[in-house]
């Protein structure tokens, strides 16, 4: 009978009284509320970065992963009830990446978080040789996956980005294609025939002239006309350059 009651008490659970937590040192019952403190602030704070990427990272032009670093446990906060994370001025989500949080109260503070943010997509490349001035068509350009982020940002990823337009300088087979090294092709050409089409509060009016430069179509184009004036104008695809006032 009496070993039974021994038995029982060991097998019930601690429940520390008011007088042993009485007798605990403060220091020690503050540290163990802090640390728990701590606990709960880092997981609001881990939750809020999570959402805040997974946000601005969606519509990003392929498969989207991203890694955020773990928050050093020994990192010191003061208590928090709302985070507002950030980019720092110039910064996007792409490649690597920080995010700023702001605690919003009852503290204030910031920290700043790497995140490494990657993006598996495709882009194109010649697929054979090229000298400069090429005109590229569908058979030029082949497609390529990987990461985008660890590629140049004038990375072509659509072929309308490349396809009729020329290369500026000799590239070789298997290169990746950029948009910076592209140019697109004359709407208007040096001394060429030019259609001026003049509009204005109620008027438009054509007239002949001759182009003083090459364009592109969205391109300045200096035009003279038959009557010796120059006159600037957009250029615009068939040779004509449109004039506004």
């Amino acid at each position: 009978m009496g070993q039974n009651r021994v038995m029982s008490r060991l097998r019930a659970p601690f429940r520390p009284s008011a007088r042993l937590l009485a007798a605990l040192p403060r220091a020690a019952l503050l540290a163990a509320a802090l640390t728990f403190g701590s606990a709960q602030a880092q997981e609001s704070l881990s939750a809020a970065l999570e959402h805040f990427v997974r946000t601005h990272t969606q519509g990003l032009p392929g498969k989207v992963s991203y890694r955020i670093t773990p928050l050093d446990p020994r990192t010191q906060t003061a208590a928090c009830s709302a985070f507002e994370p950030f980019l720092p001025n110039g910064a996007r989500l792409w490649g690597k990446s920080t995010v700023g949080v702001r605690c919003l109260g009852p503290s204030s503070w910031t920290i700043y978080v790497p995140v490494h943010v990657s993006v598996a997509g495709s882009y194109y490349v010649t697929a054979r040789p090229l000298t400069a001035g090429h005109l590229l068509g569908a058979d030029d350009i082949a497609a390529r996956t990987g990461d985008l982020t660890a590629l140049p940002g004038s990375i072509v990823t659509d072929p309308a980005q490349a396809i009729g337009k020329t290369v500026r300088n000799g590239v070789g087979g298997g290169q990746a294609l950029r948009s910076d090294t592209l140019q697109a092709p004359w709407a208007v050409q040096q001394g060429q025939s030019v259609k001026l089409v003049s509009s204005g509060a109620g008027f438009t009016a054509t007239s002949e002239g001759k182009a003083l430069n090459n364009a592109a179509a969205g391109q300045v184009a200096q035009v003279r006309t038959a009557s010796g004036q120059t006159i600037s104008g957009i250029a615009r695809s068939g040779g004509i350059v449109e004039v506004n006032y």
